[in-house]
């Protein structure tokens, strides 16, 4: 789940929910290999699955891994010096594109976010006005703008209430706002308490022109410094992706005791990704997809007014260290 935030800068204070050294015996570099989540699927499964089949082991190396609420405060515990590696989700792209860190490589694509809202209100357009929940510079928050730039309004049209992912789930339920941009599973406690809510936009309405990706970024200096552990990283994370594709029911058991989550949450989470092959991905990276998908933030971004000048995909996603891992 991720928190509220500022879409210009990121404002929260660094607050890793826990810290612990995953691994078997091996101990070289666990001081470098930090690294941050967040606790769902799609970015949670490829460290619980890494840990599952020992592939940490083989690179010698036991990582320290840290539970964050979202993507932008890793990205700013990687400015503070506290964390080298990160799993964020497309929301949080911004950053790297504003040059706060490096994306190494792609995660999966996700379809879990939605517009959802009252019922009586049957459009976007009768959004005008009305109070609408939403966890600043998320998923959740791009859909939302997405729904509104399709039907010709933008975000002054609303009413922005920003507030955490959990608070959006009370405050919708208790009708205290009219609609949200929020995501699967909170989607499903909320469904339990408002039956007759309604689902106004999905991130399949965007596809495949917009990709939702989940991304895992590094930290500028460790990509400078130490682009081997950054390549033992990716190895890692490739291994572990493509185990993922393999065995999904397994991946969901493991995913699952690793979070200490409902396996039924966790299920419908990881049943709704795309998820791909590091073959995939490395043909995707190659033949410029990757960049495209990350241009096409970009573009987004701009039109948002959240980056007046990103930087160019290929000066923020290391396609070379992930094709080389």
């Amino acid at each position: 789940m991720l928190t509220r935030r500022n879409l210009m800068k990121t404002t929260a204070a660094v607050a890793a929910a826990g810290t612990f050294a995953i691994g078997g015996r091996a101990s070289a570099q666990p001081a470098d290999m930090t690294i941050g989540y967040i606790a769902d699927f799609p970015n949670a499964s490829v460290l619980a699955i890494a840990q599952d089949q020992k592939y940490w082991e083989a690179e010698g190396i036991t990582p320290t891994v840290k539970v964050f609420t979202n993507g932008p405060i890793q990205i700013q515990a990687m400015g503070a010096g506290s964390l080298n590696f990160g799993t964020i989700g497309p929301g949080a792209l911004w950053l790297p594109a504003s040059g706060k860190a490096k994306v190494v490589g792609v995660n999966d694509i996700g379809f879990s976010d939605r517009v959802i809202t009252q019922a009586g209100i049957a459009s976007i357009k009768d959004l005008k006005g009305k109070k609408v929940g939403v966890p600043q510079g998320t998923s959740g928050d791009m859909i939302l703008r997405m729904a509104l730039t399709k039907n010709g309004m933008t975000i002054n049209d609303i009413q922005v209430v920003p507030m955490d992912p959990s608070t959006v789930v009370a405050a919708f339920s208790s009708k205290q706002i009219d609609a949200a941009g929020i995501w699967y599973p909170l989607i499903d406690t909320i469904k339990l308490r408002v039956p007759d809510m309604k689902e106004l936009v999905s991130n399949q309405d965007f596809f495949p022109q917009t990709s939702f990706i989940n991304t895992f970024v590094a930290r500028n200096e460790i990509v400078q410094q130490n682009p081997d552990l950054v390549k033992k990283f990716l190895r890692v994370m490739k291994k572990a992706m493509d185990y993922r594709v393999a065995n999904l029911d397994r991946s969901i058991q493991i995913t699952t005791a690793f979070l200490n989550a409902p396996a039924d949450a966790t299920e419908k989470v990881a049943r709704s990704r795309k998820i791909l092959t590091s073959k995939e991905l490395d043909a995707f990276t190659k033949d410029g997809t990757v960049n495209k998908w990350l241009t096409d933030f970009n573009k987004m971004f701009q039109e948002f007014g959240t980056v007046k000048d990103p930087l160019p995909a290929e000066q923020y996603y290391t396609a070379d260290l992930f094709t080389g891992a």
